[in-house]
């Protein structure tokens, strides 16, 4: 009589907590593209993964410097924004997101610091 019992209350708790509309979820949730295998991307990421970016940044929340994400939403679709970005990430400043400043990072090449932008702005919702 107990395994009917406790079976039962397995059943019901699995209907109870499986009935939600899996549409209504996703619709609230936004929806951001897979760049995994975006060759862009894996070297973009590499880097800054190599680097001291994550230090003061992260990809959704504000640490000391703004999140990656709040970039690529300011910057991306500019036609200008890589180059823009590189130049910040190798001279550093200071003033567009506070007056933080942002450490310059003068050993990077030109190259490298474009594909960290170009990582940077794929990350745009």
């Amino acid at each position: 009589m107990k395994k009917i019992v406790l079976s039962m209350l397995v059943v019901a708790a699995l209907v109870s907590c499986g009935g939600k509309d899996k549409k209504a979820d996703g619709d609230k949730k936004e929806t951001v593209a897979d760049n995994s295998a975006n060759p862009d991307y894996e070297k973009g990421l590499a880097l800054v993964a190599s680097s001291d970016c994550l230090t003061c940044h992260k990809i959704d929340e504000m640490l000391t410097g703004p999140s990656y994400r709040d970039i690529a939403n300011k910057y991306a679709g500019a036609d200008t924004a890589i180059k823009y970005l590189a130049g910040k990430i190798i001279k550093g400043g200071n003033g567009v997101w506070g007056e933080t400043l942002m450490t310059p990072h003068a050993a990077l090449s030109q190259e490298d610091a474009e594909a960290m932008a170009k990582y940077i702005l794929l990350l745009k919702k």
